[in-house]
């Protein structure tokens, strides 16, 4: 091996890649965080996220351990309930249709707590996810869909945190330095070749970690992969992750796993740009539709808005609202829910439309059947249950009934002015398929052994997550699988 430069290359500069960097420090390794982006859109996906993290939690005390800020008001006026390790694990079951990796699936679970309390000490701070998971019910916060915490700040806050905590650990990051090739002798990964602003170089490393995304930016890729229609999808986050590290690693002999096919696509603003706007961060995105209907082009209901919490079919609707015609939906709310919206309804970029009529309302949704839209209000007020209780915080049951496609929960006849609605259309967050790895993180090839050197993180890593996914998983998964992948990284190299 020629002599390294570095001990460990990182490559990415997201959550996923600086917990891995962060890892590998403490365990005693030299590291060089390899940047795509310039240090102004630094931090990959994860900046434009809402910083949501799902973590198993017994009781408040364990939250106390990820957010010791909570005040003894806040404990007293908030029900946080609880989040199993079970609960965990059937969720990942049912919302992968028990596809997910038995053995990844594990590791994410029973390291979940760990690991944000050890972003907590590396001084990752987190605080309760009020405005997006909480409703206020009889003077009280009741969180619900098992999901609590968020990095403070969000996404931005919490890339802004890990690359604060990579300086304070003197690990330094190059940016506007792209990733090109892994370099490869018998004896695994020795090196990277990059271009950074313009010059080629070779960096020799012991072991390079992959945590540079998927490719939802690269729309020929998701043309290939995801299918016919996918090119018009909006990209939610980051104009770089552009599959990148998964073509490097492919070339050097890597195994791929997983849901290639499928994707994380949400409902998304319209009129947002073609890729993710910083200033707007994941504003853009629409998810209170389970207390409203959503209707295509054609004036119709086309999923059940109620079928569960939103958690956990928000990452699978961006996929049935490409399929609709002209590729969008407008999602309709009365005045008895305008106040549970969620905060991104409130941003002066979203496209919106207000009306004291449900005519007045019809007239204004851009693109849709009118009179057809006002039967399909007729005929869902119609269908509603008002014998059953409204309670957004529970799987009420307030369902209608006879109609095509029934609204299972939170069903409210829209029948209170005023009336307001949002255009939306499909975004995608992230994709599904990846890489294969073990237990340590290390990426593994096609004849099933373990690539010298070579580990991944983030959503490079396949066989996680399938058709769907709950909802703050995903930064979890890069922070746990970084985490482990740096320390992996740091002992092949004592090893050696």
């Amino acid at each position: 091996m020629s002599n390294p430069v570095v001990d460990i290359i990182v490559v990415g500069a997201g959550n996923a890649a600086l917990c891995a960097a962060l890892s590998a420090k403490e365990q005693g390794a030299s590291v060089l965080v390899i940047e795509r982006a310039p240090e102004t859109e630094k931090g990959g996906n994860s900046r434009f996220t809402a910083g949501a993290m799902r973590v198993v939690y017994e009781s408040d005390a364990d939250l106390q351990q990820l957010m010791p800020e909570l005040s003894e008001q806040e404990l007293a006026n908030t029900d946080f309930g609880a989040y199993s390790k079970n609960q965990f694990y059937d969720d990942m079951g049912r919302m992968t249709q028990y596809r997910s990796d038995p053995d990844l699936t594990e590791i994410l679970i029973e390291n979940s707590f760990p690991t944000l309390k050890w972003m907590r000490a590396k001084g990752i701070r987190f605080m309760p996810m009020y405005g997006r998971q909480a409703f206020k019910i009889d003077g009280k916060f009741k969180f619900w869909g098992g999901l609590t915490v968020e990095a403070w700040g969000g996404g931005e806050g919490l890339v802004s945190q890990l690359h604060e905590a990579a300086k304070k650990n003197d690990i330094n990051i190059e940016y506007e330095s792209r990733a090109l090739e892994l370099i490869r002798s018998d004896e695994g990964i020795t090196g990277l070749r990059i271009r950074q602003r313009g010059k080629t170089k070779t960096i020799n490393c012991r072991a390079v970690i992959l945590a540079c995304g998927g490719f939802e930016a690269n729309s020929e890729w998701r043309t290939r992969y995801l299918g016919p229609g996918w090119e018009l999808a909006k990209v939610r986050g980051s104009r770089f992750n552009t599959g990148d590290g998964l073509k490097m690693a492919i070339d050097s002999g890597a195994a791929t796993v997983g849901n290639w096919s499928g994707c994380h696509a949400v409902g998304w603003d319209r009129n947002a740009p073609e890729f993710g706007d910083l200033t707007v961060g994941d504003g853009f995105q629409k998810h209170s539709y389970p207390l409203g209907i959503m209707v295509n082009a054609d004036g119709e209901r086309f999923v059940d808005e109620g079928a569960d919490f939103r958690n956990y079919t928000y990452a699978k609707y961006g996929r049935e609202i490409l399929q609709q015609p002209q590729q969008f939906a407008w999602q309709v709310f009365d005045a008895k829910v305008t106040d549970l919206l969620r905060d991104e309804y409130r941003i002066k970029q979203a496209t919106k439309v207000e009306a004291n009529s449900l005519e007045e309302l019809a007239a204004k949704l851009e693109g849709v059947s009118s009179q057809a839209f006002l039967n399909t209000v007729n005929d869902f007020n119609q269908a509603v249950n008002t014998n059953v209780a409204f309670d957004p915080t529970v799987k009420d049951a307030r369902s209608t009934h006879g109609l095509s496609i029934n609204k299972s929960n939170w069903a409210n006849p829209l029948d209170q002015a005023p009336y307001c609605a949002y255009q939306i259309t499909c975004g995608i967050t992230f994709t599904f398929g990846g890489l294969k790895i073990n237990k340590q993180a290390q990426v593994i090839d096609d004849d099933g052994i373990e690539i010298p050197g070579l580990f991944a993180a983030g959503e490079m890593v396949g066989g996680l997550f399938y058709f769907n996914y709950p909802g703050g998983t995903g930064l979890t998964s890069g922070s746990v699988f970084g985490k482990i992948a740096g320390a992996s990284a740091a002992q092949q190299c004592c090893d050696n």
